[in-house]
């Protein structure tokens, strides 16, 4: 069975492009798929936008780990992928699932800096008898955590 993690978000590509750097992974380029669609008639214009000089779903955008297979045919992965879906109201409240990022220990501080200048922001810095990490969220508002 392979999955994906729906996410919300007012700008989907810019999501993809943040969680894409922040995890590593590989941001899908389904401009081929478009192509063939749109000279089959089964997509319109108005359904596509452009994004770093090829066509993109305008609502959609992907991002799927680089090691896991993928159709070769339309660039989705069929492995850990995340999808981010455009919605037209803000996010509202807590997140009910989040992601947690386990760079190392040696290693935090370094992954909060550089997703900082991705557009992250620190919410806080936790300390339990269980662990420590470092609340964050992505560019636009979710929260997610740097153990």
């Amino acid at each position: 069975m392979h999955w994906k993690l729906v996410i919300d978000a007012a700008d989907p590509h810019r999501q993809a492009a943040f969680w894409a750097a922040a995890l590593d992974y590989t941001v899908e380029d389904h401009s081929t798929l478009i192509a063939n669609l749109l000279a089959g008639g089964a997509v319109t214009p108005d359904q596509i936008t452009e994004v770093d000089g090829r066509h993109a779903w305008l609502t959609l955008a992907a991002v799927r780990h680089p090691e896991d297979a993928h159709d070769p045919t339309s660039d989705t992965g069929l492995g850990r992928r995340i999808l981010f879906q455009r919605v037209p109201e803000p996010k509202q409240g807590k997140n009910r699932l989040h992601l947690d990022l386990h760079p190392g220990p040696d290693a935090r501080a370094a992954t909060v800096t550089r997703l900082t200048a991705l557009g992250a922001v620190t919410l806080r810095e936790v300390t339990e008898p269980g662990g420590s990490w470092t609340v964050m969220q992505d560019p636009e508002g979710n929260e997610f955590c740097v153990h």
